[in-house]
């Protein structure tokens, strides 16, 4: 679990620093890569809860 909060913690990082670039600079690639961690990171949460969803309803015998 503390994997999951250190990306949550360095996706807003790099989300929030590519956006300062672009306030600082004007160049609209910080904006694209900002977007483009945003989606992947949105992409892994919801692959993280489809997991936790089927964790609870699937019983995997061991």
């Amino acid at each position: 679990m503390w994997l999951l909060r250190l990306l949550g913690i360095l996706t807003l990082l790099l989300v929030g620093g590519g956006l300062s670039a672009y306030l600082l600079t004007g160049n609209s690639r910080y904006v694209r890569f900002s977007w483009r961690v945003f989606r992947c990171a949105v992409m892994v949460a919801l692959l993280v809860f489809a997991l936790l969803i089927l964790e609870r309803f699937v019983v995997i015998p061991i």
